[in-house]
């Protein structure tokens, strides 16, 4: 996993997101991460990795400060296409490096991002840094669970799937331990495949 070959994995995927991760069970589980969380007309909002903008039809983002970032020119066009018209601000970034001062934003959303960069750790950072005290991140996205142990096939398969653009053997546990001292965990909770996804809500310390 490299922002190179991601690029060229997401040129191929832009044409194919939609019908897989803004459909079916996917579309019912990022409702299911929207329906709880209000956002109001004071707040500014960072999407880090927004692909095609499937979260951005699941909020009433009329008149909400938004910033949009992906590294995919691919799939930031898909979401220009049906967002274009609107405030939101549409910007070609690499999650690992974000172009934005510390403390710029009231919430982040980081929908299946984590489990795609080349570093997973370096994004988490790179939110954290631009996060207002008291602010909240907003994480969809698969984890193995904070127990399991990877089976052998998972371990060959592993470095295949990556290839493919994701991870499939990302701790959360692990990852967020590093973040700790500045980040506190709001919400953690299963959304689907048995908890293979989940919506985690992570509240950064004054």
């Amino acid at each position: 996993m490299n922002n190179s070959w991601n690029r060229v994995i997401y040129k191929i995927g832009s044409r194919i997101y939609d019908k897989i991760f803004n459909s079916g069970i996917f579309l019912r589980a990022r409702k299911h991460v929207f329906e709880s969380i209000t956002f109001n007309n004071k707040d500014k909002i960072l999407f880090v990795g927004i692909g095609t903008g499937a979260d951005l039809k699941l909020i009433k983002h009329s008149n909400l400060d938004i910033t949009a970032i992906d590294l995919s020119p691919d799939m930031l066009k898909k979401a220009k296409e049906k967002y274009g018209n609107s405030s939101i601000k549409f910007m070609e970034m690499d999650a690992q490096q974000l172009d934005f001062n510390d403390g710029s934003y009231d919430y982040i959303v980081g929908s299946l991002i984590l489990s795609v960069v080349p570093e997973a750790d370096k994004c988490l950072q790179e939110m954290t840094r631009v996060l207002k005290p008291e602010g909240k991140i907003i994480i969809f996205d698969k984890f193995i669970s904070k127990n399991e142990k990877l089976s052998l096939l998972k371990k060959l398969l592993r470095p295949l799937i990556q290839v493919l653009g994701t991870d499939i053997g990302l701790r959360f546990e692990d990852l967020f331990r590093e973040h700790e001292k500045r980040l506190k965990v709001e919400e953690d909770q299963p959304i689907m495949w048995n908890g293979m996804y989940r919506k985690i809500i992570l509240n950064k310390r004054g």
